[in-house]
């Protein structure tokens, strides 16, 4: 039914404070929302769901290659420690001194690699502390994380904009009234013929090619064309 489709929905803003902490033990099978029940989630794949797991450090190896690996073990007081080995050290360190990006990318690869995928996943600005070249490939990622469930995400960034397709993105603003308008950039001939030509998207946006959604300019709302680049 549509209730059980919206109930089942999962909003991600993931924290960069929350997954540092060292919660109480026991294996979740999601990710809430800030993030913060991360070594929980770890916990239940390494307990069900191994492969998964391996794919995830696998992928972020790819990310950060001197990452050897991630653990999360139970102390003797019920928590649960997050800890990450890094290449050159002999021992592992704990999350809570792990980089804001390092922990964001592997929450994100925890999150789109889920085994049992909410029928609705919505990111917001997933562009926070990553590195602008490390936003391609998490791009990727939610782009086949979208072969299996819907994703919305919701970006400011234009290195992560340069990772898509026209169809897939959408510009909103909000008109006179305060209504929020959408704008399918696919439908767009000149900007069709820009990608043709091999330009990206989020440079298209930036020089204004898009005529809406600035808000140094007309508050975000269309510009008149004669003022668009050509």
């Amino acid at each position: 039914s549509v209730r059980d489709f919206v109930m089942g929905w999962h909003l991600s803003y993931l924290s960069t404070d929350e997954p540092r902490r060292q919660p109480e033990t026991g294996p979740h099978e999601q990710l809430s929302r800030t993030g913060g029940n991360l070594a929980n989630v770890i916990q239940y794949l390494s307990e069900q769901h191994s492969g998964h797991l391996d794919a995830i450090f696998a992928k972020l190896r790819e990310r950060v290659p001197r990452i050897e690996r991630v653990t999360s073990t139970q102390m003797p007081d019920g928590r649960l420690l997050l800890q990450i080995k890094d290449a050159p050290f002999d021992s592992p360190i704990l999350a809570r001194f792990a980089s804001d990006g390092t922990l964001k990318m592997l929450a994100y690869l925890v999150l789109l690699h889920d085994p049992e995928k909410p029928p609705f996943l919505g990111i917001e600005e997933p562009e926070n502390f990553l590195h602008p070249r490390l936003l391609h490939g998490l791009a990727e990622e939610c782009r086949a994380a979208a072969t299996k469930t819907q994703i919305l995400v919701t970006t400011h960034s234009p290195f992560f904009l340069n990772a898509l397709h026209p169809k897939e993105v959408r510009v909103l603003w909000r008109d006179e009234q305060g209504h929020t308008q959408c704008h399918p950039i696919a439908n767009d001939k000149k900007i069709a013929a820009f990608v043709e030509e091999g330009a990206q998207l989020g440079d298209l946006w930036m020089e204004q090619h898009f005529g809406v959604g600035d808000p140094l300019t007309q508050g975000g709302s269309p510009m008149p064309r004669e003022n668009q680049c050509r």
